[in-house]
């Protein structure tokens, strides 16, 4: 076995291999840029090597750079990861020609497999079903349309090199064919350095289901089961499970032996997935061969009890696959999700910032985090804004979903903005747990986009009882002060009121065995739990019911939260709620009158100047952030007052561009 291997890339994925390779004994060496000389892939590694600075054009995509880390520090093989170079023809050949094992498939199906026009001819070639389409590269937004009116709207347009969402365009008009091309086009130069864009139709109510496949250099070939990754914004997924709970065991057997027999047409070795997308009717059609390992590979991990990584790793040393097919076994259910720095509630604009606290769920068997992250981590501008995916295991789907919930409730992030809320109320939503997903769903279930009204409210008696009781937590302990006068110590009352939005709720509060008696109304909750002063998370039982809070102090009350709701509490004795019913309550400025950057990114176009009188719907102006083209839209009727910022100005989050009359 290798004594020693280099990981090119890091965060998450680089600490997941470093797991793997400790685990058999391989010594691992880490790479990292200036961005990364503190991160936590650099520390778990038993050597480090710098390899440049911040942007990953200048460290993590230089193949050169890895080579010579490989050489400096002796390492015999390189397992990628996923993105960066993981796909990379040319790498995979200078590592060759160098003398290094690449820990990933051969370059004849990293060739064959990266271009999505190339890889859809093989794949029909193979006897692999495909969407119908055209597969040749569209040469213009007029050639674009000729097309899609063959094909027949509605029609996806697709960056040849494309992946992660970018350079994709769902069309179902002339001129949404024209304007998509240019932004697909623009997209895939940005991203891929490939502009080629070709067309194929878009399958309506689509599931996105992608079948694991393990193969080794000795023609072995299997696959693990299937992922269902429906659940996707902007064509990135969000959440992801296996198996999936629209299969039968006939479609899976043919799926699978479809991505076997493709898999084997390219000479295939190491883990792979082929990604199809299935009708309503469970047809299947061919999307892409991703010739890597999966972000949400883990899902597939928990219910097989197969290490992706580790086959990998052995299959690059040229051992043979000892796992047959029958061997394969479908254990229980688990769910990932991906927990990323991005508000929700402000059109997932990405955040970036050094996380101040972080609090990461505890693993078991039931919950595993892959991060990259501890506290103190920065979130930097130039990498992927993940933070971890967090997976959750359980004899059935309902079991995984519950701790999915308790594990989401326990993770507390602080210092960045985070998706946490939207994942809860996802797996809350009475669509996903009756497993009626689309790729559609998001853009379906929250057309307007995702707002704190969209959060789930659970019974608001739950969050002020265990207010109440934190607060005569609190103030039991501090009528312990020492040096009190006899016969005058401070004492407790046990009548408060709860103020939420400036609206009163009368309480009272008891001590219990283990806890607090909290009485609203005719009401009684029983709160039980060893919660001490200055934890971050509070666990308890009310009235039988396990509960877990994030609590956050606040200048006057506490901020709860659970399953995504926020919720601020203050408790107050009575007089001193009547005396706050004399606040004077303060009103956010009025901010309509101008465009404001919605995240952090460059001002690609400006399509307006002083005075242009604009309609409800035409764009302002396009941001690109992370890769992606933003288009920002006028919302009504306005004239333009003043331009507040010049294309090609790097904006950050809520700077002006336009000011309106």
């Amino acid at each position: 076995m290798f004594d020693k291997i280099l990981i090119a890339n890091r965060g998450e994925i680089a600490c997941r291999v470093i797991k793997t390779a400790r685990k058999m004994g391989i010594k691992t060496v880490a790479v990292y840029s200036d961005a990364d000389k503190d991160a936590l892939h650099v520390r778990m590694a038993d050597e480090a090597v710098h390899i440049g600075a911040a942007p990953s054009a200048e460290s993590y995509l230089l193949a050169e750079r890895i080579i010579d880390a490989c050489k400096q520090t002796g390492a015999q093989a390189v397992h990628p990861g996923y993105g960066f170079l993981s796909e990379n023809e040319s790498f995979t050949a200078a590592l060759d020609k160098a003398g290094i094992a690449f820990i990933g498939p051969g370059s004849k199906a990293i060739t064959a497999m990266g271009d999505k026009i190339t890889s859809k001819k093989l794949a029909d070639e193979a006897g692999v079903s495909t969407v119908p389409g055209y597969t040749d590269v569209i040469n213009g937004p007029d050639h674009a349309v000729k097309i899609a009116r063959e094909i027949g709207y509605p029609v996806m347009l697709k960056a040849s090199a494309g992946g992660g969402g970018k350079g994709m365009r769902v069309v179902w008009n002339d001129e949404e064919c024209r304007d998509g091309f240019e932004r697909a086009q623009n997209e895939a130069r940005s991203s891929f350095g490939d502009d080629r864009v070709f067309a194929e139709k878009f399958i309506e109510e689509p599931r996105h289901i992608e079948i694991q496949v393990l193969a080794d250099s000795h023609g072995n070939v299997i696959y693990l089961g299937e992922r269902e990754c429906s659940i996707q914004r902007r064509h990135q997924k969000v959440i992801e499970e296996a198996p999936s709970p629209f299969l039968d065991e006939k479609t899976r057997k043919a799926m699978g032996e479809q991505a076997v027999m493709l898999a084997k047409a390219v000479d295939y070795k190491s883990a792979g997935t082929v990604e199809f997308i299935v009708d309503a009717q469970r047809n299947f059609y061919f999307l892409e061969m991703n010739t890597r390992l999966q972000v949400e590979h883990p899902v597939t991990e928990l219910v097989t009890g197969q290490d992706l990584v580790e086959w990998m790793i052995k299959i690059a040393y040229g051992e043979k696959l000892t796992l047959k097919q029958k061997d394969v076994q479908l254990n229980g259910w688990a769910i990932e999700t991906r927990v990323y720095a991005e508000d929700p509630f402000r059109n997932f604009m990405p955040s970036i910032g050094r996380l101040s606290r972080y609090i990461a769920p505890e693993e078991s068997e039931n919950v595993r985090v892959d991060t990259g992250i501890e506290e103190g981590s920065e979130v930097s501008m130039y990498y992927d804004p993940m933070i971890a995916k967090l997976i959750t295991w359980g004899a059935d789907r309902n079991e995984a979903l519950a701790h999915m919930g308790d594990a989401l409730d326990s993770y507390y992030i602080r210092g960045v903005s985070h998706n946490i809320s939207f994942l809860n109320a996802l797996i809350v939503h009475p669509r996903f747990i009756e497993g009626r997903l689309t790729t559609n769903f998001i853009a379906e279930e929250y057309p307007e986009g995702f707002s704190a009204a969209d959060v789930p409210q659970e019974n608001p008696a739950l969050a002020i009882a265990t207010a109440a009781a934190i607060n005569m937590h609190l103030m039991n302990r501090a009528a312990l002060l020492t040096g009190q006068v006899p016969s005058h110590e401070r004492r407790v009352p046990s009548n408060w009121v709860a103020v939420i939005n400036r609206e009163e709720t009368p309480l009272s509060v008891v001590a219990i065995e283990h806890g607090y008696e909290v009485t609203i109304g005719d009401q009684r909750y029983a709160v039980i739990s060893d919660w001490a002063a200055g934890e971050p998370l509070v666990r308890a039982t009310i009235n039988g019911q396990k509960v877990i809070f994030q609590q956050d102090k606040l200048r006057a009350g506490i901020r709860l939260y659970r399953r995504g709701a926020q919720i601020d509490v203050m408790i107050c004795t009575p007089r001193a709620a009547e005396l706050n019913r004399h606040m004077i309550e303060k009103v956010p400025p009025d901010l309509s009158k101008f465009l404001m950057s919605p995240m952090p990114g460059l001002l690609v176009k400006l399509k307006v100047k002083v005075g242009d009188e604009i309609k409800a719907g035409e764009e302002l102006a396009v941001v690109e952030a992370m890769k992606m083209e933003n288009s920002l839209r006028a919302e009504s009727d306005v004239v333009i007052a003043k331009v507040l910022a010049e294309q090609g100005d790097s904006l950050v989050v809520d700077q002006p561009i336009l000011e309106f009359e």
